[in-house]
C-alpha cells in the first residue's frame, strides 16, 4: 500500500503546529516528512483536481514536498494545511501557465513551417531563418536574451527571472518590446 492509498490519519492542527515547529528547530527532513504525510492526500487530489493526471499529480506532490523544504522557514504560516492547500494549488497553476505559454508561443510565430515542404519552400524557410538571425542580433541585448529565452529555448516568465535576474515586469516589457523589432526589422527585410 503507498501514500496515496493510506487511509486518512488525524490531522489535529495542534499537532501540525508541534511538529512545524520541531522541524523549524531541528531541521530534520524526517519531521517535515511526517507533517507533509498527515496532508499528502489532500495535496495529490488537489494536483489531480487541476493537472486531471494520476502520474503528472504523483510527480507534482514530490515538487510540492521540495517547495515546502525550501518555503516553511521563509513565511510565516498560521495553520499549516490551509498554507499547504495554497502551496499546492498555486504550484499546479503555475504548471499550467508555463505549459499554456510553451504551447501558444513558439519561433512559428515569425516563421512558418508548413508540414510538407517542396526544396523551394525549404530554401525560402531558410532565408527567413537567417532574416530571423540577422534581426535578433539587432535587438537591444536584454530583448535579444529575453527573446532567445522566450521564443527559442521556450522558457516561461518565471525561469527566464530566475536565469537573468531581471524583474517580472522588465521580462514582461523586453519580451513584448522585442517582438514588435524583430517583427518590424523582418518586414523591413522583406520589402527590401
Amino acid at each position: 500500500m503507498n501514500w496515496f492509498q493510506r487511509s486518512k490519519k488525524n490531522t489535529d492542527s495542534a499537532d501540525d503546529e508541534a511538529l512545524l515547529q520541531r522541524y523549524r528547530e531541528t531541521g530534520d527532513l524526517v519531521v517535515l516528512g511526517a507533517l507533509f504525510e498527515r496532508h499528502v492526500e489532500m495535496v495529490y487530489y488537489v494536483c489531480m483536481r487541476y493537472l486531471e493526471d494520476g502520474e503528472r499529480s504523483k510527480d507534482a506532490v514530490m515538487q510540492i514536498f521540495e517547495e515546502l523544504i525550501a518555503k516553511v522557514n521563509k513565511q510565516e504560516i498560521k495553520k499549516f494545511v490551509t498554507w499547504l492547500y495554497v502551496l499546492s494549488r498555486n504550484f499546479c497553476l503555475m504548471q499550467l501557465r508555463a505549459e499554456k505559454k510553451m504551447h501558444l508561443v513558439s519561433i512559428e510565430e515569425f516563421v512558418e513551417f508548413p508540414i510538407d515542404m517542396h526544396p523551394e519552400e525549404l530554401a525560402e524557410k531558410e532565408a527567413k531563418l537567417t532574416v530571423l538571425e540577422k534581426c535578433l542580433e539587432k535587438l537591444p541585448e536584454k530583448q535579444k536574451i529575453t527573446v532567445d529565452l522566450f521564443f527559442i529555448n521556450e522558457k516561461c516568465y518565471k525561469e527566464i527571472v530566475d536565469i537573468t535576474g531581471y524583474t517580472l515586469k522588465e521580462v514582461k516589457s523586453y519580451i513584448q518590446n522585442g517582438k514588435r523589432n524583430l517583427k518590424i526589422c523582418m518586414e523591413q527585410r522583406r520589402g527590401a
